[in-house]
């Protein structure tokens, strides 16, 4: 059976803009309401799954509780760490690192940043999740509140793009999307 996966990616946070990662900052009251906002008139969900970062993990227990659902964290559906970029925005790095972020920009996974993860390795945690959590949950519709760099993986896959072109992916604060992930793994797009 298929599995319907709603994509919510979290709010603004208070350290806002930059590479976050694995760090941990909390939501802003915008963020907060940019999720809030996007999930109105959304779902019926069977169950809540999210990343353990407060900027996911937090709204996810506040919604769970408001819908009386279930919500379970999942580490392997955390940001990518950028090693020594976490908390840089691109333009600092330009000053400090602009070819390292040049051919990252030009092909994630092909340049892994200083002490990163490399994007193969962030790749296979990422899908390896929404793997059991297919075999888990086929059937039913699950809210994943996560982050732009997950977010982005799973849309490219189901849009069949190139890896190369994985940035170019545009995913808002407060993003929602849905996907089905079938049964031999394939994710595609619901409109």
């Amino acid at each position: 059976m298929t599995l319907h996966l709603d994509l919510l990616r979290h709010g603004e946070t208070e350290l806002g803009g930059g590479l976050r990662g694995s760090l941990d900052d909390a939501l802003t009251a915008k963020g907060w309401e940019q999720m809030r906002a996007a999930v109105v008139g959304q779902g019926p969900w069977d169950r809540l799954i999210s990343s353990p970062l407060q900027r996911c993990a937090r709204f996810a227990e506040e919604l769970g509780e408001h819908l009386n659902l279930p919500v379970s964290l999942e580490n392997d559906l955390q940001e990518l760490h950028f090693g020594a970029w976490e908390g840089q925005s691109a333009a600092a790095l330009m000053e400090t690192d602009a070819e390292g972020l040049g051919l990252f920009w030009a092909d994630p996974y092909s340049f892994t940043p200083p002490q990163g993860e490399p994007v193969c390795a962030f790749s296979e945690r990422v899908l390896g999740a929404v793997s059991r959590l297919r075999q888990a949950h086929a059937g039913e519709r699950v809210l994943l509140i996560s982050h732009g760099g997950v977010m982005r993986l799973l849309l490219a896959r189901a849009r069949g793009l190139p890896r190369e072109l994985l940035l170019n992916v545009e995913v808002g604060h407060g993003g929602l999307f849905g996907l089905q992930v079938a049964v031999d793994g394939t994710l595609k797009e619901r409109g």
